[in-house]
């Protein structure tokens, strides 16, 4: 069984933010609930802390849905009219900005020392990467034996997990500006200090006296990095029955 993350990156009218957070806690978690694959879904907000602030960021929000599937043809595209219900109902700006993307994940979260596995995560960062052409294992080799272990050990950052762009994609389908993907959890009351902190240990000046390695050659700067913090608490599902986490979002964060 192959692990799959889906993400939809998008935005919401303004005045409907309310009505879009009841449709997602309520019909449609409900519906995701009776599709067995799906193990957990939570939305995220962007934050104005970003550690490459020269990017864009063209979306206020993202879903992040996680599911196990032995069928992705037809798990993966199985999403897809249950998001268009919002997109008809207006809920989902048309702005041209929408995206999803579906990943065949590498494995499950890589945690470290720093994460409190019973407190809820504070918010997520994405990656949307690339490795140079004919050079991917050594790109692999670093960002697992290397680069994942340096981030995920930056107070504030506390687990990580990868994959690479699913063949099979959702409609409506555009195109991805990254074909490996990173997603990184957070449980931080101080983001912005996480951030300056990921920066000087990439500098080699961090305080802490800690050092990234330099840059992989292997990796391609052709990438965009996005900080979001958490709007929703998780929901498991457990044969149909969906069961709600903490809901609390850490102070903070705004």
């Amino acid at each position: 069984m192959s692990h799959y993350t889906t993400i939809h990156l998008h935005n919401v009218p303004a005045g409907r933010e309310a009505e879009y957070a009841t449709w997602f806690d309520g019909p449609h978690r409900a519906t995701l609930a009776n599709l067995k694959v799906y193990k957990a879904a939570e939305r995220y907000e962007v934050t104005p802390q970003q550690i490459m602030p020269d990017i864009p960021q063209p979306w206020r929000y993202i879903s992040v849905y996680e599911f196990e599937s032995l069928s992705p043809a037809v798990d993966v595209p199985a999403l897809g009219p249950l998001i268009a219900d919002a997109r008809k109902s207006g809920l989902i700006a048309d702005d041209e900005t929408e995206r999803l993307y579906s990943y065949r994940m590498f494995a499950d979260w890589k945690n470290s020392p720093n994460r409190q596995m019973s407190e809820p995560l504070s918010g997520i960062s994405i990656i949307l990467a690339n490795y140079v052409p004919g050079r991917k294992d050594e790109y692999e080799t670093w960002y697992e034996n290397i680069h994942s272990v340096e981030v995920i050990n930056v107070p504030g950052h506390v687990a990580m997990k990868r994959g690479e762009l699913s063949k099979i994609q959702i409609d409506p389908s555009h195109y991805c500006p990254g074909d490996q993907f990173v997603l990184c959890a957070q449980q931080t009351e101080d983001l912005l200090f996480t951030l300056k902190d990921f920066s000087a240990r990439a500098r080699g000046a961090s305080p802490s006296g800690v050092a990234m390695l330099p840059r992989s050659a292997a990796a391609s700067t052709a990438r965009t990095v996005h900080y979001f913090k958490k709007i929703s608490g998780t929901t498991f599902w457990n044969k149909g029955i969906a069961y709600a986490g903490d809901l609390s979002v850490y102070p903070g964060q705004s």
